[in-house]
């Protein structure tokens, strides 16, 4: 095999230059500095339970390489834990640490000049992160999900960590008994890997499958599975085939591979925040992506899979039941998917599927028969008014009531809005609005896992709407609108919002408004001004100096050439 010409360290070790000294010391040998430099960008850590296992498939992945004939690097990035971070300050630096990981990568992979790079990712924002720094660099590239997390159980009934997050709201509004609360809080999180529902990571992990940049079933394995190993070492044998054939991401990140993706994603009923990761993605690959994309996908896909936060089952029942490939094909039959697109492994999606049946087996719930969809259309309604003139994001499965106008209760942070919710303050027909936590209010878009949660625990989830220029949680449902755009910290008409205002939620209508005229609009608007600066210094502050709107994915390096 030949190495990669980009390879700087490589094409000059075969010209006796000095920088072979150094890769000696991390086991080169003579025979080797002809081979392919490849990095494993490994996630892992102790922080949380999604990236407890990555180490060991980076070791797993390691031998594979070797074995492929390549010479793989370890090296770390980081990871925050939304779960554990969640309803406090910390979560601010969640959506921030996309973009750190992003940076990391490809900060080492190009300092390395590498030929190739195996990302290993478990949290929320490892598989974006890692994917935009994929996107930016354009080296043969392939993506390894940490996994899912087994579920817990408690008294009968499976648990996920979002079961902890309403036990809280349960219990303060009287309905079950502290020591029911700690039993569901002791047994939601039984071991390693990622949250268990089709939440965050396991829609991004869903969407990798789809866009062809990860193995065939990989999104949906048990974190403690040994095929989830067997599946590492396998992607390190097609990444340095694909090194070898030079299959590079714009190859596979194209137009088509971004509507294979939201296809999917609509069909398993999958998180808001894969929205706000595929603008991001799409703006730095160079492919048109818009809001606009995601509501012309959703009229056409029904959603196929009933899955936590709002349905029944859990993603390794999923697995179980023929995993993404299983989704994948029904959509393929229905002309609802590219079939001719690249994937990492060289087969095109339609080759990868070939085998794949054509509906899903009848023994098993999770995967509906085509003819009889959870829902008829998607769930991730795209939202436009005069509260969002760029656009806002509705996840509407599980919601009985689609259209709801009501009194604003305006909160300037998502601890207030939580504090009234637990204190019982708000009341069926409130519509809650929760500001100054968008990309550069926050900064950092804080997920609201913790108030939609509570509103579900005191039984409000079909009587109660939620609107923020925030984000909300994958394990998030009812009729909650996030990603309100312009978002309050620029004077996005959100920030005009007073208490007891009228607003209008129609996801039928797809429309966000704000019950006042023009003219109370626009004098509002002038009297308005903007806030301080939260953080004069560090990364948030960084952050929001650099950070786009969210209907473009709120980037970092907004590439303005689209």
């Amino acid at each position: 095999m030949t190495a990669n010409p980009r390879s700087k360290i490589v094409t000059q070790g075969q010209q006796r230059s000095p920088n072979r000294a150094m890769l000696r010391a991390v086991g080169f040998q003579d025979q080797d500095f002809s081979k392919p430099i490849v990095g494993i960008a490994n996630g892992y850590s102790t922080i949380t339970p999604c990236n407890l296992g990555l180490n060991d498939l980076a070791l797993r992945a390691e031998t594979g390489l070797r074995q492929a004939g390549a010479m793989p690097q370890i090296f770390g990035t980081i990871t925050i834990s939304d779960g554990i971070s969640m309803g406090t300050e910390g979560m601010k630096y969640s959506l921030v640490s996309r973009d750190v990981i992003a940076d990391a990568i490809e900060t080492v992979c190009n300092g390395q000049s590498m030929d190739g790079v195996l990302a290993l990712g478990g949290c929320d924002k490892n598989m974006p992160g890692a994917m935009i720094a994929i996107a930016r660099m354009n080296i043969p590239a392939i993506f390894v999900y940490g996994g899912t997390i087994k579920p817990g159980n408690y008294q009968g009934q499976d648990l996920t960590v979002v079961s902890a997050f309403e036990a809280v709201g349960r219990y303060s509004a009287g309905k079950i008994s502290e020591e029911e609360l700690l039993g569901i809080e002791r047994n939601a999180c039984p071991g390693a890997g990622s949250c268990g529902g089709m939440f965050t990571a396991n829609t991004m992990s869903s969407a990798f499958e789809a866009m062809g940049m990860s193995l065939p079933y990989s999104s949906t394995m048990a974190a403690e599975d040994a095929e989830k190993a067997e599946s590492s070492e396998k992607s390190a044998f097609v990444l340095v085939e694909a090194i070898r054939r030079q299959i590079l991401p714009q190859q596979i990140l194209t137009r088509k591979a971004f509507e294979n993706a939201i296809a999917v994603i609509m069909a398993v009923g999958g998180s808001t925040n894969s929205v706000l990761h595929l603008l991001a993605i799409a703006n730095t690959m160079g492919v048109p992506l818009t809001l606009d994309d995601f509501e012309m996908m959703r009229r056409r896909v029904p959603v196929l899979c009933d899955l936590k936060p709002s349905g029944k089952y859990v993603t390794t029942n999923l697995h179980q039941a023929g995993g993404i490939p299983q989704v994948m094909k029904m959509l393929l039959v229905q002309d609802l998917l590219h079939g001719d697109a690249l994937t990492i492994t060289g087969q095109t999606i339609a080759e990868v599927l070939a085998d794949i049946p054509s509906t899903p087996s009848q023994n098993q719930e999770v995967i509906r028969p085509w003819s009889n969809p959870l829902y008829a259309q998607g769930h991730l309604a795209i939202l436009k008014g005069n509260l969002a003139t760029e656009g806002a994001v509705a996840k509407i499965t599980g919601v009985k009531k689609r259209e709801m106008t009501g009194p604003a209760r305006v909160f300037e942070s998502e601890e207030t809005c939580l504090a009234a919710i637990l204190a019982g303050t708000i009341k069926p027909g409130d519509i809650i609005v929760v500001r100054y936590e968008g990309p550069k209010g926050g900064p950092g878009m804080r997920e609201m896992l913790a108030p939609t949660s509570a509103i579900i625990g005191a039984g409000l989830g079909d009587s109660v709407g939620l609107i923020t220029d925030g984000r909300f949680s994958g394990g998030t449902y009812g009729l909650v609108v996030g990603h309100v755009a312009p978002e309050a910290a620029v004077g996005g008409a959100i920030a005009l919002v007073q208490e007891g205002d009228s607003i209008t939620i129609d996801a039928e209508a797809q429309l966000l408004q704000l019950n006042i005229s023009d003219a109370e609009l626009d004098s509002r608007f002038k009297s308005w001004q903007p806030p301080h600066p939260r953080y004069p210094r560090g990364v948030l502050a960084k952050y929001a100096s650099l950070v786009s709107s969210s209907s473009l994915g709120a980037v970092t390096d907004l590439n303005l050439s689209l």
